[in-house]
């Protein structure tokens, strides 16, 4: 509230005055209100004791229910109802907070929060409460303990603060700015400017921010930039208050007069659809509070200074007979709040008093508030008082208990003695990878611990010290461990060690001996490669995303289905999906699901993966549907909150995992209500009771997982017939079933770890009682199997291993009752045997569910946790990749691949590995799809298009779009050349020895990309020249080395042909696609930052076409000197000029080789370049210092400007 125009006698209350007060009744407070009060000689009031008994409330018209003291004679600046607890807070003028619980007002906690200043305003937050003052911030608990003290600069004045969201805060006060301060990182991140004489009051809709001003305005400011939008001057001296509802803002404040500013009592009322004012609301009090109780109407409350409360309508006529009278102990009334619930109204006088007025004889201040936490009574409060200056005064009247054990107090001298702290162990990992000069160690830094710091630790945990401290690590080309670790080898976190030629010389082939391809981990949010493996290695999913293509430029099914393009073409080479994860990051649903991970976060493994990869799961198959059916039906916009989807035949994804659920919702008074929806996942719910995972009981995976579908639950629901929220019984029933089940298993915390734990050992001492001790070691069950030649149809006895820790089915049969229900049950190959083939079940409703996927979270110490996958790759990939017909479960471990056994998949240990996803499909599913791809990329990619940029005119025009009749044909040559960009700077760290480690790789992004015709009247003249729009900041444009400078990919001020990164792909997947053959210098880093795939034979790189092994690689600006006596790249560099120049080079290596007919002829003259590349230093020399040796031979700058000139007369068409 502003007190600017307040009675002026409020002005006597300094805060020097508190200290030194009289410790005398006050003339105007109330006696009976100090009944049996001490009051101490500097006047501070030692309990809070209600004021008079209860009385008799009467439903809906609000009285008051109780008064107590806050601070004797000191006034009450600010109250507040707690929203998370049933507490009400009370601020003083001399910094003093108190709380109050429960409507009887019992004091909970009373603490000093500053020493000299009032307090302006009180904010309560889930863990504590934030207190305002002056210049100072304070955030502390409910009993006192301080969270965080942000000081503010000593000339600030604020006055109001105002939460935005559960992180974030705007303080304001009478000064040109507004701060926004992070809660988190306790910093401010913005400053906003306001107008003289600054904010004192704020409000915030779904719509604006409202700023309430001194001078009498309340501004409408924007939302994210806070911008003002709208202005309202309401009054002509100063603002007292004002509130916002719905569609009305309504106000009081002063008047100014020739004696000087006055009480106006018109209400000033905006109607904030129209943004003008409508009728004033003439009251019949002093207007200095109001605030909107909107109950059964939008009615406002206005509060005077005397303690007059009126009631009525903003847009009616005030009533005299809805005025009541608070009567304050004090002159004045100085503060007032509405509870959550609008059940309890809440004043403070200036006499340290509050009241509380309700409307209900047991009100609630919010509708849902939490249990609040109690301290435990102290029994010393108990015990009779002591005299200790009595000296006959027996001791044992203090009581202690009997215990023949040594007091804490009787001290061993061995423990007082001084002893020397024992040095900690050198960590393993420092002593493996020590390397040795001399008698002296070198090792990278661990980072382990903190540095420069030991952690102190007592004799008697040197032995757990000894032992956790040693954490595992990754797979990386290291031998293993003296040691044993829990996490085993392959499921350890892999990570690329980066050398100075980047990625050329790391052996993947180490870690994938198949031919299928990895994902490589080194890309931010990469933690959800191993589910980007599931969806591809389910085929339906795979060829029906890859028939996907849309206009939109960051749609998640499009680059899903480029990325799947890119695996199917591999053949053991990892990937790397930056374009989809570059898409995905766009997305606001994915940031606002907290699925943007921050790079420290990903590195430190401080998200929870498991949490995260469930909410992936749920987000792509969502926003896959979505992206789908937009495509499909254009006019099928996304439902709010993504719950509701259309008919399943909308979307291929919907055919998929849709599955139609019934939701029906009884309430007590009999009503029942029923909905109809879809879902795509379901989530594990557990067994309620705490005894479950105790006694060991046996569930089925089936039980829980029919329980977690015809899911059945009590929660809180609007009742239309009782019209209000009611206590409902929730019941979801099945109407169809999906092709594929996914299953999200919600295994956050140690209760459903110790099911799934306890339930793994009842299942194994079944299994071991099942087969009657036939059960051997894996050694002699292996040998069996030998023995026996495993012939087909004999179950042989699994081994001991194969049956610890498994709990999950690998089968399960689900049938459709007729009266709406479920059937469940596990479903093993002895259960087909005797049945039959599920196939023919089918007619009668009856379905086979086959696990092929299961994704767990690896618990590792030292690298944070990763996320792995099991894949039953089906019999098509390997016969695509491998050329045999089989099924086999495969380890994805981001680029390590490892075929496993198939128990392995559903063994859960844990300790470290944790189920996370859970992937079943029906028996025979991709016979009920078409799975043929149909390339969805015309050669109309190729033609003409507008650019993106607004300045960008055809006398700029850099290149000449593809005519239909000079469409590429299998084996043409084009030439091309890429520029990039720098997003995120390398990160590196220098070994002690002197070497430089790259610990991360510089992000790059392409900038540009040209594309030349490689033959034909028009060869050397470029068809694509698109400099490539990007949404990321850019942090280095590299233009010595690029030619892109800072302007060229903005849209609103380039020049240049400007286009999306998806539109020129298509592009470039055509020509591929097509069977065209590139020609360029160092393609495979330039492929590799565009993100495409593509195969070698299509792929000429004059890097490799001028090597010889086992030397330097050299520089397209030497081989144009010496070949083709051509200056480039003098100032930047042209990705056209270095495109044609490829294109030249390739045709002088085919005429030096003779078409690759004559090699040792081609190695003379590769013999002779390296000789003079050694004697120049590999520089090419200034002008008219020294002419090529090669110019005579070949004079190349006579075709280089024919092409120039060919060029300039095409442009000029």
């Amino acid at each position: 509230m502003n007190f600017e125009g307040l009675d002026p006698g409020l002005a006597e209350f300094a805060s020097a005055m508190h200290s030194t007060l009289d410790p005398v009744l006050d003339a105007h407070l109330n006696p009976s209100l100090l009944q049996n009060v001490e009051l101490d000689p500097e006047g501070v009031a030692l309990e809070a004791l209600p004021v008079q008994e209860s009385v008799h409330i009467m439903e809906g018209v609000y009285s008051e229910l109780h008064s107590v003291v806050a601070e004797v004679g000191v006034p009450v600046s600010v109250s507040h109802f707690d929203l998370h607890e049933e507490m009400l807070w009370v601020g003083s003028h001399g910094g003093h907070a108190t709380s109050f619980f429960g409507p009887a007002l019992e004091r909970y906690s009373s603490f000093q929060v500053n020493g000299s200043d009032d307090i302006r305003q009180i904010q309560s937050l889930e863990n504590g409460i934030l207190f305002l003052t002056k210049n100072n911030l304070k955030y502390m608990a409910r009993g006192g303990l301080i969270i965080f003290d942000y000081l503010l600069d000593e000339s600030e004045d604020m006055h109001s603060l105002l939460l935005t969201d559960s992180s974030t805060l705007l303080v304001g006060g009478l000064q040109n700015h507004v701060l926004e301060i992070d809660l988190n990182t306790v910093q401010e991140t913005q400053k906003y400017a306001v107008e003289i004489p600054g904010v004192t009051i704020m409000r915030q809709t779904n719509r604006f921010f409202f700023c309430g001003h001194t001078s009498g305005k309340v501004s409408l400011r924007d939302l994210r930039s806070f911008k003002v939008e709208h202005e309202f001057d309401a009054f002509s001296g100063s603002l007292s208050d004002f509130d916002v509802h719905g569609n009305l803002l309504a106000a009081c404040g002063f008047s100014s007069r020739l004696t000087g500013l006055a009480c106006d009592r018109f209400l000033k009322v905006y109607d904030l659809r129209m943004m003008r004012a409508i009728t004033p609301l003439q009251v019949h009090v002093d207007p200095a509070f109001l605030r909107f109780i909107p109950t059964y109407t939008s009615r406002l409350a206005i509060i005077s200074q005397s303690g007059q409360c009126q009631f009525c309508e903003p847009t009616g006529l005030a009533n005299p007979a809805d005025i009541f009278h608070v009567n304050p102990v004090g002159p004045l009334l100085m503060t007032f709040d509405v509870s959550a619930s609008k059940q309890a109204l809440a004043f403070g006088d200036s006499e340290g008093c509050v009241h509380l007025w309700t409307d209900s004889p047991e009100p609630s201040f919010n509708p849902y508030s939490r249990e609040t936490e109690f301290a435990l009574p102290c029994l010393v409060d108990s015990l009779p008082p002591l005299d200790w200056s009595q000296d006959l005064l027996p001791l044992s009247l203090i009581p202690v208990p009997l215990t023949t054990d040594t007091l804490l107090s009787d001290w061993p001298a061995a423990n007082s003695a001084p002893a020397p702290r024992r040095a900690p162990p050198v960590d393993a990992e420092i002593l493996r990878t020590m390397k040795k000069v001399g008698f002296i160690g070198y090792a990278p830094n661990p980072r382990t611990r903190l540095r420069n710091q030991i952690p102190y630790r007592l004799k008697e945990s040197d032995s757990e010290f000894d032992s956790f401290s040693q954490v595992t690590e990754s797979p990386i080309g290291r031998e293993e461990e003296p040691h044993l670790h829990m996490v085993s080898k392959k499921y350890r976190k892999v990570t690329i060690k980066y050398s100075k030629l980047g990625l050329e010389d790391f052996d993947f082939k180490h870690y994938n001996k198949t031919l299928f391809a990895g994902l490589e981990p080194h890309i931010p949010n990469a933690y959800c490669n191993c589910m980007i493996q599931v969806l591809y290695f389910l085929e339906p999913v795979r060829c029906l995303i890859q028939n996907h293509l849309c206009q939109k430029e960051f749609c998640l099914a499009c680059e899903l289905g480029f990325l799947f393009h890119m695996l199917d073409l591999s053949r053991g080479d990892p990937c790397q999906g930056s374009n989809f994860l570059r898409a995905f990051r766009t997305i606001p649903e994915a940031s606002a699901l907290g699925l943007i991970l921050a790079d420290s976060d990903e590195a430190s493994g401080k998200g929870n993966l498991a949490r995260l990869i469930q909410r992936w799961n749920r987000f792509i198959l969502t926003q896959l549907h979505q992206d789908m059916q937009e495509l499909e039906v254009p006019q099928a916009y996304r439902v709010a909150g993504g719950s509701s989807f259309c008919s399943s035949g909308d979307s291929v994804i919907g055919q998929l995992f849709n599955c139609e659920v019934e939701n029906c919702s009884l309430c007590r008074c009999g009503s029942e209500t029923v909905r109809a929806s879809s879902t795509l996942l379901f989530t594990l719910s557990y067994p309620e009771g705490s005894n479950c995972d105790k006694t060991g009981k046996n569930y089925d995976f089936a039980q829980v997982l029919k329980r977690s579908i015809c899911l059945e639950q009590n929660t809180q629901a609007w009742c239309d017939n009782c019209e209000k929220y009611q206590p409902t019984i929730q019941t979801r029933n099945i109407r169809h079933l999906p092709d594929i089940l996914v299953i999200n298993c919600e295994v956050n915390s140690s209760k459903e770890a110790d099911f799934w734990r306890i339930q793994a050992e009842v299942a194994f001492k079944m299994s071991v009682k099942k087969h009657g001790g036939e059960i051997k070691n894996k050694e002699f069950a292996l040998a069996d199997r030998k023995d026996l030649g495993n012939p087909e149809g004999l179950l042989l006895c699994p081994s001991i291993e194969e049956l610890k820790n498994v709990w999950l089915p690998f089968s399960i049969r689900m049938k459709m009752t007729k009266n709406k229900g479920l059937d469940v049950c596990n479903w093993t190959d002895g259960d087909e045997m005797q049945w039959g083939p599920a196939r023919a079940e089918e007619e009668h409703g009856v379905y086979v569910y086959d696990l092929m996927a299961t994704v767990v979270h690896i618990l590792d110490s030292r690298t944070g946790g990763s996320l792995v996958a099991h894949i039953k790759v089906g019999e098509t990939y390997h016969q695509r990749k491998e050329g045999v017909t089989h099924q086999q479960w495969y380890l994805f471990n981001d680029f390590l691949i490892e075929p496993i056994d198939k128990h392995e998949a559903v063994q859960f240990d844990m300790n470290w590995k944790v189920p996370a996803i859970l992937y079943y499909v029906k028996r025979n599913l991709n016979s009920r799809y078409n799975l043929n791809i149909k390339n969805p990329i015309e050669a109309s990619v190729l033609l003409a298009e507008a650019s993106l940029a607004r300045k960008q005119r055809k006398t700029h025009t850099t290149f000449i779009p593809l005519m239909l009749n000079e469409m590429p044909q299998v084996g043409d040559l084009v030439g091309l050349d890429a520029e990039f960009v720098t997003l995120n700077e390398e990160e590196a760290e220098l070994r002690s020895d002197g070497t430089k480690s790259t610990i991360k790789p510089s992000q790059m992004s392409v900038a540009r990309i040209t594309c030349v015709r490689g033959q034909g009247p028009n060869e050397g003249i470029p068809f694509i020249d698109d400099y490539i729009s990007t949404q990321e900041q850019v942090v280095d444009y590299l233009t010595q080395y690029s030619g892109i400078k800072p302007g060229d990919l903005d849209a609103k001020i380039s020049s240049k042909h400007l286009t999306t990164l998806k539109s020129t792909y298509l592009k470039l997947r055509f020509l591929i696609d097509i069977g065209v053959k590139f020609v360029g210098h160092g393609l495979q880093k330039d492929f590799r930052v565009i993100n495409l795939m593509v195969p070698k034979d299509q792929v000429l790189d004059t890097v490799y076409l001028f090597h010889m092994p086992r030397k330097r690689m050299i520089s397209l600006r030497f081989l144009a000197w010496y070949f083709l006596d051509l200056k480039i790249q003098g100032e930047t560099h042209d990705s056209i000029e270095d495109a044609r120049t490829a294109l030249q080079l390739y045709r002088k290596y085919l005429e030096l080789s003779k078409n690759g007919t004559e090699p040792e002829s081609f190695h003379k003259v590769l013999k002779g370049l390296y000789e003079k590349g050694r004697k120049m230093d590999w520089k090419v020399p200034e002008p008219e210092s020294q002419t090529s040796p090669k110019s005579k031979a070949w004079d190349g700058t006579r075709e280089t400007e024919l092409d120039a000139a060919v060029f300039s007369s095409v442009l000029a068409l």
